[in-house]
């Protein structure tokens, strides 16, 4: 049976994972800073939590924690809006976070078959593909865990040769976003994109590690 650890249970994308997992004969441990105690900008708490977990015992770990808006700090739309503090703050829960977790949950994927590590990131993080401006933290903090993730996957390649450790961009999903921050683009729901990012991880290879993909497995430029 297969065994998964999903970080951020408590959000509309994490539940949804924990769900779908389940629903195809998989054990989904879930666990968010709401029901654990889990705060990836908090790295005691994280070993706290992932520590009593056994090595080697999990198919694969997946970081759906995020957020676009921190203690009401919304996307800067202009340079003249930037602020140490809440650049701070996207940085630690949306780059420094999720790789942390990978620090110290590395152990619980086996070395002698395929593991996968995914955090879930944002297309608006691609420098490449930023033609609009603006978003400024948001975007920075989303391309530095993609940074994060690629660079820690060469690493995990030595000791985990099957492993697979990746970013992935879920869609635009109906998780409380407002009309203002989806400008336009079409949403899925939770459901719609918990099947989606699943079917892009199956689908991956060892050879695709440190790879940064979208909901329907096409890569993103960095």
């Amino acid at each position: 049976m297969e065994r998964w650890v999903i970080i951020g249970a408590s959000g509309g994308i994490g539940g949804a994972l924990c769900t779908a997992l389940q629903a195809r004969g998989a054990e989904a441990v879930g666990l968010s800073r709401r029901g654990d105690g889990l705060d990836v900008t908090d790295e005691r708490a994280i070993r706290a939590v992932l520590d009593p977990l056994p090595s080697g015992a999990f198919d694969g770990v997946i970081v759906a924690t995020g957020a676009l808006v921190i203690d009401g700090v919304g996307p800067e739309k202009t340079l003249k809006r930037l602020d140490m503090t809440s650049m701070a703050a996207q940085f630690a829960l949306n780059a420094a976070g999720p790789v942390l977790v990978m620090k110290h949950a590395l152990r619980l994927l086996p070395r002698d078959r395929r593991a996968v590590f995914a955090a879930l990131s944002a297309r608006v993080g691609s420098i490449g593909d930023n033609g609009l401006g603006g978003w400024y933290a948001y975007r920075a903090a989303k391309a530095a865990l993609n940074q994060l993730i690629h660079t820690a996957a060469i690493e995990a390649s030595r000791t985990h040769p099957q492993s697979i450790c990746v970013t992935l961009h879920p869609g635009t999903v109906e998780t409380g976003l407002g009309p203002d921050y989806r400008a336009g683009h079409p949403t899925v729901t939770p459901d719609a994109a918990a099947a989606n990012l699943l079917s892009v991880i199956d689908g991956l290879t060892p050879a695709e590690t440190g790879g940064f993909f979208d909901w329907a497995g096409k890569t993103i430029p960095w």
